[in-house]
């Protein structure tokens, strides 16, 4: 089995890059390869990746959303899989390991998600008791011919739920996405992600998922 290639897609994450990436050269399987992708920024996170002396490609975009960014960083990497993660949350040092291992023993499986877990504070050292699984872009690994079949991940309105509109699509694909019960990830919730806290505006996002979710239902139906 080959190496893996890493995308994070990142916006005005100076505080927390570096953090991020150290999760990622901790991996007791090491990349082949890191793309971050800035969408945008207007902080000195671009000055903090050259600080740290990384083998880290650093690819600009104007923002245009995490989605594009994502699949951008996607088409960046040659490995045979890919993994992805938000520019503030963390990886435990055996997860790609045991993702890795999930595909050599289930080789049908065309994705492997993992469990997280939240904390708040920069404590990731404090762990909250409640785990949940985490269908989601930072705990997600898949095989890179994935994206050729289900296509780009499509920023909704609002800047929400891009990922469970992908997802959903590569359900609807056929493609088997499999779901470890171990908690590998860390979500950090911080004031100002997209991630926090209810919004109206943002929450759009999920309307429109569920609106095309629906209409690809129809139009499913219409063709059986």
């Amino acid at each position: 089995m080959s190496g893996y290639g890493v995308v994070i897609p990142a916006f005005n994450a100076a505080t927390t890059i570096a953090e991020t990436l150290r999760s990622v050269m901790a991996q007791s399987i090491e990349p082949a390869d890191i793309v971050v992708v800035d969408d945008g920024s207007t902080d000195d996170m671009a000055a903090v990746i050259n600080a740290l002396d990384l083998k880290v490609r650093l690819l600009r975009q104007e923002n245009a959303g995490p989605g594009s960014a994502t699949t951008r960083g996607v088409a960046a990497l040659s490995t045979p899989f890919i993994a992805t993660l938000d520019a503030d949350d963390l990886w435990l040092p055996t997860k790609i390991e045991e993702q890795l291992a999930h595909f050599r023993l289930f080789p049908k499986t065309s994705g492997v998600f993992t469990h997280w877990r939240n904390f708040r504070h920069d404590r990731p050292d404090a762990p909250e008791a409640v785990t949940v699984p985490g269908w989601s872009r930072s705990t997600m690994m898949i095989r890179r011919e994935v994206f050729d079949v289900v296509g780009p991940i499509v920023d909704p309105p609002g800047g929400r739920g891009e990922m469970i509109d992908w997802i959903a699509r590569a359900r609807e694909a056929g493609l088997v996405l499999d779901m470890l019960n171990e908690a590998l990830t860390l979500r950090r919730i911080r004031p100002g992600s997209l991630s926090y806290g209810r919004d109206a505006t943002r929450d759009r996002g999920y309307l429109e998922v569920a609106r095309l979710a629906m209409q690809r239902a129809r139009n499913r139906a219409e063709r059986s």
